[in-house]
C-alpha cells in the first residue's frame, strides 16, 4: 500500500433468496410493507416480528431441515446472516432481512383438507394415539392431571366455561418460547377444528371458535410473541407438517404410529405437549360426536 492512502472498503452484495410460504403468511406477504426486527436467530431458522397488530405478527424464515411451522417460509438458500434486534420488512410480496431479499416462489397449505371422517374411525384410533404417547419416554412439560385434564374435560363435555377456564390456566405455562400450556392448547385447538370438521361434529367445531376468541383476546399479553401467532395458527386450525400427518393418521389416510412417534421427537417437550393436546382433542370429538347422535 502506497503510503497516505487508504483502501476503501467494499459493502457485501445484496441477494435474493428464494422459498415456499405457508398461506397463512399471505396476508402479511401481499400487504403493503411493513417494518420489523429480528426477534431470535437459531442454526435453521430466523423468526421476524411485525410491527402490527395483525396476525401472524411472527414471521419463520426457516432451512428445509426445521419444522416446518405454519408461520414459516422455507428457503432453498442458506439463512441470511443477522443478529437479534436487526431490522427487517415484510410485504409487498417478500422479505427484506439483513441484504436479503426473499421472494416466495410458491405456496403450500398449513391446514390441507381431511375430507369426511367416519365417527367409528376415529374412536377406533385413540386407543392406539394413547398406547404410543404413553409408552414413549418423551414426556409433556407439564402435570396431564393438572390444567390439562380440566381442559379435556371441559372439552368432552362441552363445557364452554370450563374449557375457557382451562384455557387461560394453560395459556404461557412453562418456560421456553413455546410454553408447554400453549402447546397443549394448540393441539386441542387443531383437534377440535379440524377433526370436528372431518367427522361433522358441529360442537366440537363451536367449542373451538370459542376457545379462538379466548386465544385472540389473551394471547398477546400472556405469552411470547412466537408462541401467540402459533396459538393464533391453531385456532385457525393451522399447524406444522407433524400435527398434520397424525391428523392425517387418526383419519386413516396412512399409518398413524409412526406419524405420532415423529411428532413426539419435536424440542424438547414440544412434540409431546402437542400430541398430549391431540389425544385431548380428538377424544372430545368422540364424546361431543357420540352425544349427538345419541340425543343428548
Amino acid at each position: 500500500m502506497t503510503l497516505g492512502t487508504r483502501t476503501r472498503a467494499h459493502a457485501p452484495a445484496h441477494t435474493e433468496a428464494f422459498g415456499a410460504a405457508s398461506s397463512a403468511l399471505r396476508p402479511a406477504l401481499d400487504a403493503p410493507r411493513r417494518p420489523a426486527r429480528v426477534l431470535a436467530v437459531f442454526p435453521l431458522g430466523v423468526y421476524l416480528e411485525i410491527r402490527t397488530d395483525i396476525e401472524p405478527s411472527v414471521v419463520a424464515v426457516i432451512t428445509g431441515e426445521a419444522t416446518r411451522l405454519p408461520n414459516s417460509v422455507v428457503l432453498g438458500d442458506p439463512l441470511p446472516r443477522v443478529s437479534p434486534g436487526d431490522d427487517a420488512t415484510v410485504g409487498d410480496g417478500g422479505i427484506e432481512i439483513g441484504r436479503t431479499t426473499v421472494r416466495v416462489r410458491r405456496w403450500w397449505d398449513p391446514s390441507p383438507p381431511l375430507g369426511a371422517v367416519e365417527l367409528d374411525r376415529l374412536r377406533a384410533a385413540l386407543p392406539r394415539l394413547a398406547e404410543v404417547c404413553e409408552t414413549s419416554p418423551r414426556r409433556p412439560g407439564l402435570d396431564p392431571d393438572g390444567g390439562a385434564a380440566l381442559l379435556a374435560r371441559g372439552c368432552a363435555d362441552g363445557s364452554l366455561m370450563s374449557a375457557i377456564t382451562a384455557a387461560e390456566q394453560l395459556m404461557g405455562l412453562g418456560p421456553g418460547l413455546t410454553p408447554s400450556g400453549d402447546d397443549m392448547l394448540s393441539g386441542v385447538l387443531v383437534a377440535l377444528r379440524r377433526l370436528g370438521d372431518a367427522a361433522g361434529v358441529g360442537r366440537a367445531v363451536w367449542l373451538a371458535d370459542w376457545l379462538a376468541a379466548t386465544v385472540a383476546f389473551d394471547a398477546g399479553t400472556r405469552t411470547t410473541p412466537i408462541s401467540a401467532t402459533l396459538l393464533h395458527c391453531a385456532a385457525r386450525g393451522e399447524a406444522c407438517a407433524e400435527v398434520v400427518a397424525v391428523l392425517r393418521g387418526l383419519a386413516g389416510h396412512h399409518p398413524l404410529e409412526p406419524a405420532v412417534l415423529r411428532l413426539l421427537r419435536l424440542g424438547h417437550t414440544s412434540g409431546a405437549d402437542l400430541a398430549w393436546g391431540l389425544r385431548m382433542g380428538a377424544a372430545a370429538v368422540v364424546a361431543l360426536g357420540e352425544k349427538a347422535r345419541a340425543g343428548a
